[in-house]
């Protein structure tokens, strides 16, 4: 495939900018954290991937430094949740706020895989090189997210399926575009609602993972170990 026809309009990128923005903005705020850190949370939420991406998988400057939209675009998100945050406060209870989080993520992950998947194909990059790209760039801004405020990753605990939903999704992606020829952006809208949807229902129904050492088990063997 070549670069010509790989082509995720830049819409996506800036979709998945804004949407993560104030993912990290709403998590700052429940945090009591004041507009500065607030935009700092809103920064890393929404640009950590693309910083691994490209500091660590591509070697290029992170668009957050080459395109003049990002910041005002972040700034904007920060803005705009801050203005709101007593409406969100009042109207939604906690794990409503939470369950609205994941879902915004719902829409910010899969975008972001979509643009880290398509420069990775612009770098030439193997077939697996840019799977895995694609992955890392539709995660790793959570991640950060996460370990900023002090909490285990929701990518490391048992949780409601998100990294195998954004692996499926991936691999959705990559069998449309490569084996069915679909032009990208169809493929792009199509794995975004399929994860989407995955999202929702995870969400609705309380899909969870198990720890791979349940909590019984645990306290059978130090019981055993004292």
């Amino acid at each position: 495939m070549t670069d010509q026809v790989f082509r995720v309009p830049v819409l996506f990128d800036y979709i998945a900018t804004f949407t993560w923005a104030i993912s990290g903005a709403i998590v700052a705020i429940r945090r009591r954290y004041d507009i500065t850190g607030v935009f700092v949370m809103a920064l890393i939420s929404s640009t950590g991937g693309s910083l691994v991406r490209d500091a660590i998988f591509l070697q290029r400057t992170p668009p957050l430094l080459s395109n003049p939209l990002y910041i005002p675009l972040i700034a904007g998100a920060t803005l705009l949740t801050t203005m709101f945050r007593r409406t969100l406060g009042r109207v939604l209870k906690p794990e409503t706020i939470r369950k609205f989080v994941d879902l915004i993520d719902g829409l910010g992950t899969p975008a972001f895989a979509c643009v880290g998947m398509q420069l990775a194909e612009d770098r030439g990059i193997p077939l697996f090189g840019v799977f895995f790209v694609g992955v890392a760039n539709g995660l790793a801004g959570g991640l950060l997210r996460d370990v900023v405020v002090r909490e285990v990753p929701a990518l490391l605990r048992p949780g409601q399926f998100v990294s195998m939903m954004l692996v499926l999704a991936c691999g959705l992606f990559l069998i449309l575009t490569r084996r069915y020829q679909v032009n990208p952006s169809a493929a792009a809208v199509t794995m975004i609602v399929a994860f989407f949807i995955l999202r929702l229902l995870a969400v609705r129904f309380n899909w969870k993972t198990r720890p791979v050492l349940d909590e019984e088990t645990a306290d059978t063997s130090s019981a055993v170990a004292r």
